[in-house]
C-alpha cells in the first residue's frame, strides 16, 4: 500500500517545487497544507489518513493526545535539529519515528539586519509615501556608525549579526547569562556588565537568545524602561523572551523609538491582534528562517529522511539525546547563548 505524507504549513505552496520529490515518487504521495491548523481536532481530522508528516520549525506541536489519534502515523520530519513541541516519548509509545534536518544560521541573521535597517532609515514611510503621492521625505534616519549595537546573545546568530555590525562601524556590544569575556573577545565585540548596562546604553538592541525558563520574560517593564527613547529593540528569536503587552505599551506611548518584530505569542498572527496596528513597528510573518537555500535544504532533507525511513535506517533521529526523566519540581533548565534558528514561529506561540 502507498504511503500519504502531509506537508503542514506550506503557504507558499514551494514544497513540492523547491525540492525533488522523485525518490519516493514510486511509495508516497504527497499532499501540502497551505493555511495552518488552528486546534487539535482539525488537525487530528486531516491527518488521520497520514502516514508521515513533514512540519515546518516548532509551529506544529505534537503531544501525547494527537500522536494518540493517528493511528497510522509512523514518522515525523521536522526542520531542524531541534523541537520543543513534540512529545518523543509518546512517539516513541506509538511506534513513530522522528527525524530532523539541517537549518541555517544565515537566513534569521540576514533578517535582523532587514528589520534593524528598515527602522534606521524610516524604508517602509518613505517608500509608502513615495507611492502614494505624499511629501517627499518624511523621516530623518538614524546613524548606525558610531552607534552602540547591544546584543542579547552572541552564540551562532548572535555572533554573526555582531560581524556586521562592526563592519557598519558600530560599536558592540553582547550579554547573556552564560556570556564570558573570552567568548566576547573572540567575536570581537565588548561584554555588557549586566543586562541592565547594555539595555540603558544601547541605541539598537537585538535577541538572539533560545526561549527557556531562565529567558521567558527577559524583557519586560522594567527592562524596556531602561531603553533610551530613540533606541529601537529587534526580535527574530521568540516572541516570549519579550513581554508583549509591555512592548505593545512602550510602542504606544513612544517609550522607545520603533521595534522590529518577526515573531509572536501567537502565530500566525490572528487578524485583530493589536500587534497588527501596533505604531513604531516593522513586522514580518515570521519570515526568520523562510529562504530559498534554507527550503531546498528542509524538503531536500525529509525527502532523503523519507527514504532512508522506507528502507529501514532512518537519519538525523530526534531528540538528539535522550530526553530528561520526568521530576515533581524540576530545575530550571540550562539556556543555550543563542538561539540556533528561527524557528519560532506552534510554539503555542512560537514559538520557530
Amino acid at each position: 500500500m502507498r504511503l500519504r505524507c502531509a506537508v503542514l504549513d506550506d503557504f507558499q505552496q514551494v514544497a513540492t517545487e523547491i525540492a525533488d520529490w522523485s525518490p519516493v515518487a514510486d511509495d508516497v504521495d504527497v499532499v501540502s497544507f497551505d493555511t495552518h491548523f488552528t486546534d487539535e481536532d482539525a488537525l487530528a481530522a486531516a491527518l488521520t489518513d497520514v502516514d508521515i508528516v513533514v512540519t515546518l520549525r516548532e509551529r506544529v506541536a505534537f503531544p501525547a493526545s494527537l500522536i494518540a489519534r493517528l493511528p497510522r502515523l509512523k514518522l515525523i520530519v521536522a526542520s531542524g535539529m531541534r523541537n520543543s513541541v513534540i512529545d518523543y516519548a509518546a512517539a516513541e509509545a506509538h511506534g513513530v519515528t522522528v527525524c530532523g534536518t539541517a537549518s541555517s544560521s544565515t537566513p534569521p541573521v540576514e533578517l535582523t539586519w532587514a528589520l534593524l535597517l528598515g527602522l534606521a532609515r524610516g524604508i517602509v514611510q518613505e517608500s509608502n509615501g513615495l507611492r502614494e503621492g505624499g511629501p517627499w521625505q518624511r523621516t530623518v534616519g538614524a546613524d548606525l556608525h558610531g552607534r552602540r549595537l547591544g546584543l542579547l546573545g552572541l552564540g551562532k546568530i548572535g555572533s554573526r549579526v555582531a560581524r556586521v555590525g562592526l563592519a557598519f562601524g558600530m560599536r558592540v556590544s553582547a550579554w547573556s547569562q552564560n556570556l564570558t569575556e573570552e567568548r566576547a573577545d573572540e567575536v570581537g565585540v565588548e561584554l555588557a556588565p549586566s543586562k541592565e548596562a547594555l539595555l540603558s546604553t544601547a541605541d539598537f538592541v537585538s535577541v538572539h537568545l533560545a526561549l527557556g525558563e531562565r529567558t521567558r520574560g527577559l524583557l519586560g517593564p522594567a527592562e524596556l524602561a531602561l531603553l533610551k527613547p530613540t533606541a529601537y529593540l529587534i526580535n527574530t528569536s521568540r516572541a516570549a523572551i519579550v513581554d508583549q503587552d509591555a512592548l505593545l505599551t512602550a510602542l504606544r506611548e513612544g517609550r522607545i523609538a520603533g521595534a522590529g518584530v518577526d515573531v509572536f505569542d501567537t502565530e500566525p498572527l490572528p487578524a485583530d491582534h493589536p500587534m497588527r496596528t501596533a505604531p513604531r513597528l516593522l513586522a514580518t510573518p515570521h519570515l526568520g528562517y523562510v529562504s530559498r537555500a534554507n527550503y531546498a535544504t528542509y524538503y531536500g532533507q525529509a525527502v532523503e529522511a523519507i527514504r532512508a525511513y522506507l528502507a529501514g535506517s532512518p537519519v538525523r533521529r530526534l531528540p538528539t539525546s535522550p530526553a530528561p526523566a520526568p521530576a515533581p519540581a524540576p530545575a530550571a533548565p540550562a539556556v543555550a547563548p543563542d538561539a540556533q534558528g528561527p524557528d519560532a514561529q506552534a510554539i503555542p506561540a512560537r514559538t520557530d
